[in-house]
């Protein structure tokens, strides 16, 4: 079986590019040109040397003694949380700037939730001295202050999204409005991979850095390339597409998709997407989506603001769908318990998003001599607030 995208954006039967016409021709000048740019060795020079020296790729796969000792497996963090700007995001924001400005783009846009994708899109933004819009929830711009004011502080402009939950999948809307009156000068940075062809296989390309490099690092530590289990956070699922991408193909590999139960998976405030989500479209995508009985998209909810997106990428639907992948999900309890331990137990407060991933360790059990890499997709700083709240420190 086939895990990775086809010519038309397809994973099995998810994927491909459900959009309106006035959007055509912003996609397909982008369909048309993606792979052969992003394999042009001046471009793929330009991306490598920016992760090197800008974000400061490669980031370590650190063996963590205690928390290995805790649950008696071998556990790897793949510390994306060492990324500039703190999380994975900055990956694919380098990726498509570069790939807007071989395009002629001079205007960029970007939804964010969590503000990690807008910081991150304003972050390349400044470093190309290109005009960034950033559109965001109203909710999201109450619940993320820091992250507005670094997008501000980057010379972004923040757009809230006052219609429906005004959340994520409201400022994606936004920015789709603005796309469709803006074609010719715009370019919009999606920063998960999710939205219509050829997105969430670009995303997923840009990505690929992260499972490229567990490869040889795992090499040199264990003088294996493949670990028994790749385990990531998925909301939209850009970390988890990186960190399984290189792997897909290969059975001998456990991929571990780790989802937002919120209160609980049948309490009604979740977005376990592939428990909770029938076929739908989304966003130009068709993938699994939480909806009501008659097809109106229901709102997600999760402590993280990272994860309560109500679809998935669709690599991730056909990852389900397949049996590919294992999909787990974790409430807002297990992992603000579980980014307490790893806090505790090695001296890194990562992001609710990725203590998601984290806590099934509490459930799921390994064998000792099971290398288990876990991608670190984010640190905690942004969260502070909430790990605050939660545990009244």
């Amino acid at each position: 079986m086939k895990y990775h995208a086809d010519e038309k954006g397809y994973y099995g039967e998810f994927g491909g590019a459900f959009i309106p016409e006035m959007l055509y021709p912003n996609t397909e000048e982008l369909r048309q040109n993606y792979i052969r740019i992003m394999e042009e060795p001046l471009f793929k020079k330009e991306f490598d040397q920016l992760l090197k020296d800008y974000v400061g790729r490669p980031t370590p796969l650190y063996f963590a003694e205690r928390l290995s000792k805790k649950y008696n497996t071998k556990i790897y963090l793949k510390r994306e949380d060492l990324c500039h700007t703190g999380a994975h995001k900055v990956n694919n924001t380098i990726g498509q700037i570069l790939m807007a400005k071989k395009l002629g783009k001079n205007r960029i846009i970007a939804e964010t939730g969590a503000g990690q994708h807008g910081v991150a899109t304003a972050t390349v933004c400044a470093l190309m001295g290109i005009e960034c819009v950033v559109y965001m929830g109203e909710i999201d711009i109450a619940r993320q202050a820091p992250n507005v004011a670094r997008m501000k502080m980057l010379g972004a402009e923040v757009r809230p999204a006052l219609s429906g939950s005004r959340t994520l999948k409201d400022a994606t809307n936004e920015a789709i409005r603005d796309w469709i009156n803006n074609p010719v000068d715009t370019h919009y940075i999606i920063g998960s991979v999710v939205g219509p062809h050829p997105y969430p296989d670009m995303v997923a390309r840009f990505q690929s850095v992260i499972s490229e490099e567990i490869k040889w690092q795992l090499k040199e530590k264990e003088g294996v390339e493949n670990p028994d289990f790749v385990v990531a956070c998925v909301g939209g699922g850009s970390n988890a597409a990186g960190a399984y991408y290189h792997y897909l193909d290969n059975p001998e590999v456990g991929i571990i998709a780790v989802e937002a139960a919120g209160k609980g998976i049948d309490s009604g405030e979740s977005a376990a997407t592939s428990a909770l989500g029938k076929v739908g479209i989304i966003h130009g995508s068709k993938t699994l989506l939480m909806q009501t009985q008659d097809g109106q998209i229901t709102e997600p909810y999760s402590i993280s603001a990272g994860l309560d997106y109500p679809g998935v990428g669709p690599m991730h639907a056909h990852l389900f769908r397949s049996g590919r992948g294992e999909f787990i999900s974790i409430t807002d309890d297990e992992a603000m318990k579980a980014g307490l331990l790893l806090s505790k137990l090695e001296g890194i407060i990562p992001a609710i998003e990725s203590s998601h991933a984290f806590a099934i360790l509490e459930y799921k059990k390994f064998r000792p001599d099971d290398i288990v890499v876990i991608n670190l997709s984010g640190r905690g700083d942004k969260d502070l607030d909430t790990y605050i709240n939660y545990f009244e420190l």
